[in-house]
């Protein structure tokens, strides 16, 4: 039997080896340095011009083993894809902990999954199973939580959208007080008692949520007993009166919880003149977390995604969807908005005086720094860009202006939060006006723009497998995708905040696929617009199913590789990518070659947090103009690929 047929091109791209319980598909796969096996193209050419059989087996092994050398030396660079297990065993553990007890139809208490989460060793929570606090733990979940969390909240009830809700004894909860966590985006509503109702998208939000709370549970049980001691209630209930802490009784503080300082500082900067009384309220009120989780299936997460969609295509009902090429764009629900629109420079000589009158030091600065250093245009714009929203929180009123500006270009804003928290844009490219452009994006044939059919959907984007679920529902219901491209934060194991990350190759945890990517992008398409970020390109990036769910045992192999770039999207929308090229839903456990796409994919990650390195992320720091310039940076690249797609 032939190794490969006698006509093919060398190499071959899939060596289907049919010698079953030996080999499997051979394609482009693991990596080996090519100093391993040199082998003469020669060689190989005469082999299958041959059409060589062999009859032992064990030369059959070495004549594959050396092919497959070569290939991945050729291909692939130097990736090692080994899955590793032992490390595994513990997440997998806790997960099914709370999957098994989140199948109770009543609430079951936090308590429950801790022991299980400290054994899994988490990355993110390395000092669970200590006495000493982990502050880096309990503010990365603070972040996550919202406000009201804190001192009130002792159910957290999670279901797919309001008619689930309904369907379980919640019928007004979309009538509750909506919160907001400063560094998660999870539509969440407070009953004003002690319950908080989450909507969930799909089974990451679970595999994120519970892990935050048992780590907030058991960190929060670590201060109260550091606490609730007599010269510690003295001196909160003096800052209470107060409304403030000295420095003094910051460091006295910390030194009896065995903290650092400017750890301590850093929950004062996010809880204020409150930062007393909430630490009173850890040493003296008992934290009793429950969770409960209302119809969780499958079928309940498809039917809001499609219920989420309909919304869309009815609002949207002049455009037949079916009919239009669309450029899939999963960023956020600003940057696109502001770079088409020209309303922000309209508002150029109002923002530069609402910073000039602004009580932050740090607009400021930025502005002195611009005007002194003759800044380039671009650096101003995203500047504007970052007031935007500090002036229309100021103003309210003012957002009907931008509204309308939007609307001027048939900008579609669409909001189905009852079923799924995301915000749609939907952008029709012949709207598109040159001239209001930002000047960052160029358009070398206007009357081609003009003419265009295709249809920009840009969603905010979401979280995990919602991603999956999310553009397998868009591609069933539009007629051709002209491109996907996405945008979102990343955890940087060797970056900074602000940097900016392009991978080509791309695990994926849910499917524990490895997805090889032609990457549409590459360092020199964000440079021009990055001044104090890094861009680093060809990079290795890891879809977890939860910052929390990785240890460093399971991840050292990941970081020997190379593997540097965390995030919790590409790998599920990359499994859809695959049911767009090939006729069949995507595998598992493979090394998937994505690059035979017949459309462009882009994806860029912008680095918001830097998680191994105690509590460097957007819940200790603000998403700084740093952070925006990396954002529109990536922004203008993608606008920039589709307007090239539509007038090259």
């Amino acid at each position: 039997m032939p190794l490969w047929p006698k006509n093919s091109t060398f190499p071959p791209q899939i060596l289907i080896v049919q010698y079953p319980n030996y080999f499997r598909q051979i394609g482009p796969v693991f990596n080996v340095s090519l100093r391993r096996t040199q082998i003469r193209l020669s060689n190989w050419t005469k082999l299958r011009n041959n059409n060589l059989k062999f009859t032992n087996r064990v030369t059959k092994s070495v004549i594959l083993l050396a092919y497959d050398l070569h290939f991945r030396a050729q291909y692939t660079g130097n990736m090692e894809r080994t899955v590793p297990t032992s490390g595994n065993e513990d997440i997998v553990l806790y997960t099914r902990t709370y999957y098994s007890l989140l199948r109770s139809s009543r609430a079951v208490s936090i308590q429950a999954v801790t022991e299980a989460h400290m054994r899994s060793n988490s990355a993110l929570h390395i000092h669970a199973n200590e006495v000493d606090i982990d502050m880096s733990a309990f503010f990365y979940s603070l972040m996550r939580l919202p406000d009201c969390f804190l001192r009130h909240v002792k159910l957290v009830v999670m279901g797919q959208s309001s008619p689930v809700f309904a369907e379980n004894g919640y019928p007004d909860i979309e009538k509750w007080s909506e919160v907001t966590a400063p560094a998660r985006r999870r539509r969440s509503f407070f009953d004003g008692k002690s319950t908080l109702g989450v909507y969930i998208a799909s089974r990451s939000d679970i595999d994120d949520l519970i892990p935050i709370l048992t780590a907030y549970q058991i960190e929060y049980d670590k201060m109260q007993q550091r606490l609730n001691h007599k010269s510690m209630l003295t001196l909160l209930e003096k800052g209470m009166s107060a409304k403030k802490l000295s420095d003094a009784e910051i460091e006295k503080i910390a030194k009896h919880l065995n903290i650092e300082i400017k750890e301590l500082k850093k929950l004062q900067k996010v809880w204020g003149g409150e930062t007393a009384a909430n630490l009173n309220h850890i040493a003296t009120v008992p934290c009793s977390i429950s969770v409960r989780s209302l119809a969780g299936s499958f079928v309940n997460y498809k039917r809001a995604t499609r219920r989420w969609w309909d919304g869309i295509a009815e609002y949207c009902s002049d455009i037949k969807f079916n009919d239009r090429p669309i450029y899939f764009v999963s960023s956020n629900t600003h940057s696109v908005a502001n770079l088409i629109s020209g309303h922000t420079r309209n508002l150029e000589d109002e923002l530069i005086q609402f910073i000039k009158d602004e009580k932050s030091d740090e607009l400021r600065q930025i502005l002195d720094q611009q005007v002194a250093e003759n800044a380039r245009r671009g650096r101003r714009d995203n500047l504007l860009y970052y007031t935007l929203k500090k002036f229309e929180s100021a103003y309210p009123e003012r957002v009907a202006e931008r509204m309308q500006a939007e609307q001027n270009l048939s900008f579609s804003r669409i909001n189905t939060p009852q079923f799924l928290d995301l915000e749609a844009q939907v952008i029709e490219l012949k709207n598109l006006r040159p001239d209001v452009l930002d000047d960052r994006i160029k358009v070398a044939h206007p009357e081609k723009l003009s003419q265009s059919n295709a249809v920009i959907l840009n969603i905010d984007y979401p979280l995990g497998m919602a991603a999956y679920q999310i553009l397998s529902e868009i591609s069933r219901n539009i007629g051709q995708i002209k491109g996907i491209f996405i945008m979102g934060k990343a955890a940087t194991l060797n970056g900074r905040i602000g940097d900016v990350m392009i991978p080509n190759v791309v695990h994926d945890e849910h499917s524990s696929n490895t997805y090889l990517v032609k990457n549409h992008f590459a360092a020199d398409d964000i440079v021009p617009y990055l001044t104090h970020g890094v861009v680093l390109d060809n990079q290795k990036a890891i879809t977890v199913p939860g910052t929390y769910l990785q240890n460093h045992e399971y991840m050292s192999v990941f970081y020997r590789e190379g593997y540097t770039d965390l995030e919790m999207e590409a790998g599920p929308y990359l499994s859809c990518v695959y049911e767009l090229v090939r006729p069949k839903r995507y595998p598992q456990n493979e090394i998937v070659n994505l690059t035979i796409a017949d459309f462009p994919i882009g994806i860029l990650h912008y680095a918001s947090d830097t998680p191994f390195s105690k509590g460097e992320n957007l819940g200790s720091r603000n998403l700084s103009y740093d952070g925006i310039e990396s954002t529109y940076a990536t922004t203008i690249a993608i606008l920039q690929a589709i307007v090239d797609e539509e007038c090259g």
